[in-house]
């Protein structure tokens, strides 16, 4: 008799689940990625909407003071140089380390798309936009978390420069290693996500992102992509292919 029990109470869970997701994505289903169709993205259509419905529109996330700064390691590509990294590109690693050597004064910040105009921008200009300061927490999906400072122009300061069209749903990032990822425009315009090029009042570490990373401090660590190559603003979800965090088995929406 116990076994029948058990199964009616995971249908009811599970029934149950549905009906939450139900509710959070009734009319609302164009505002989601298209990957959001399996059961098993149940969790993150739930996180993603849940968010997006429940908590006040862009909601500020802690921030702390000086002596709360942490050691933070860096993990992943360290070096888009390195051809011995998993992630180099025989394409564009070259090019970064002739950057890299140039103390960056060449490098320049493509961006595209659905935008009134499209340009580049070297860290020289995006140091010129009004900047931002904050001291937030980096939390990993491996499970640690630390505190650091960071210092860049707010990515809506940016996108208002380029004139994002009102069509725009996505913003795309892509770095000079073999990665790139995405957000949509409700994190792109919140006001802590930042183009950064200083960690803890100096300029980004190479190890970090040089010179410029995204932070996205609404989402787990590995959305905040690190060495900047390219930015595209774009109407409709690109799941970015190999590039991205989807085929690799990593959730398009990490928000926390």
């Amino acid at each position: 008799m116990q076994a029948p029990e058990i199964v009616t109470t995971r249908r009811a869970v599970i029934t149950g689940l549905a009906s939450v997701a139900g509710v959070l994505l009734a009319g609302c289903s164009e505002e989601l990625p298209p990957t959001y169709g399996n059961v098993l993205r149940m969790g993150d259509v739930l996180t993603y909407k849940a968010q997006r419905v429940l908590l006040p529109r862009h909601a500020l996330v802690r921030q702390y003071a000086h002596r709360d700064i942490t050691s933070i390691p860096a993990i992943g590509n360290t070096d888009p140089a390195d051809s011995h990294q998993e992630t180099f590109s025989a394409a564009r690693g070259p090019d970064y380390e002739r950057l890299r050597a140039g103390g960056f004064a060449d490098w320049r910040l493509s961006i595209e798309g659905a935008v009134a105009r499209p340009g580049t921008y070297s860290l020289l200009e995006l140091q010129r936009f009004p900047a931002r300061t904050q001291i937030t927490k980096h939390t990993c999906e491996e499970g640690w978390s630390a505190i650091a400072e960071w210092t860049g122009v707010p990515l809506r300061t940016v996108l208002a420069a380029v004139g994002t069209r009102p069509s725009a749903r996505f913003v795309n990032f892509y770095a000079f290693d073999e990665t790139a990822d995405g957000i949509d425009m409700f994190d792109a315009l919140h006001p802590q996500t930042i183009l950064a090029y200083g960690m803890n009042g100096r300029a980004v570490p190479i190890a970090h992102g040089a010179p410029v990373r995204l932070r996205v401090e609404t989402q787990l660590g590995y959305k905040s992509v690190k060495f900047l190559q390219r930015i595209v603003v774009t109407e409709k979800f690109d799941d970015l292919g190999k590039l991205g965090p989807l085929q690799g088995g990593w959730s398009w929406y990490a928000g926390i």
